[in-house]
């Protein structure tokens, strides 16, 4: 398991009529914190995609709590749970400001070969990245 603190201010574009995040931001912002986590443990998703690998997501799931505004620092920590076969899963919990609970999230993800889109093993620098972290 791996854990990652990413910090980002929630932009004016991002907001709705309502004048909160719009839920669909939450994905892109999520997808950043994610590959900042992987950056943390010095793999860049460039360095995946380089090596003939995409990492699509399968499934996503969001739990919304509270919401959040233009303008407010946010905190999203983001776990690498389990990377098992040809896929890994991720974990949200995103705090605002006062560091209370305004969203969690799932995430599972493939790797897949960037030619044929069938599964594949993770690259081997990927997985020794996430070992040495884990140690």
């Amino acid at each position: 398991m791996i854990e990652h603190e990413h910090k980002f201010r929630v932009t004016y574009p991002d907001t709705d009529q309502m004048g909160t995040m719009h839920h669909a931001n939450y994905v892109k912002y999520y997808e950043a914190a994610r590959w900042e986590l992987f950056r943390s443990i010095g793999v860049s998703y460039n360095s995946v995609e380089n090596a003939g690998v995409m990492c699509p997501v399968v499934s996503m799931n969001f739990r919304f709590i509270k919401p959040t505004r233009y303008d407010e620092l946010l905190t999203v920590k983001t776990t690498l749970k389990a990377l098992r076969g040809v896929r890994m899963w991720f974990t949200y919990m995103l705090y605002n400001e006062q560091k209370e609970l305004i969203n969690e999230a799932e995430t599972e993800l493939a790797f897949v070969g960037r030619d044929n889109w069938k599964p594949c093993a993770a690259p081997d620098f990927v997985l020794a990245a996430i070992e040495a972290r884990q140690k």
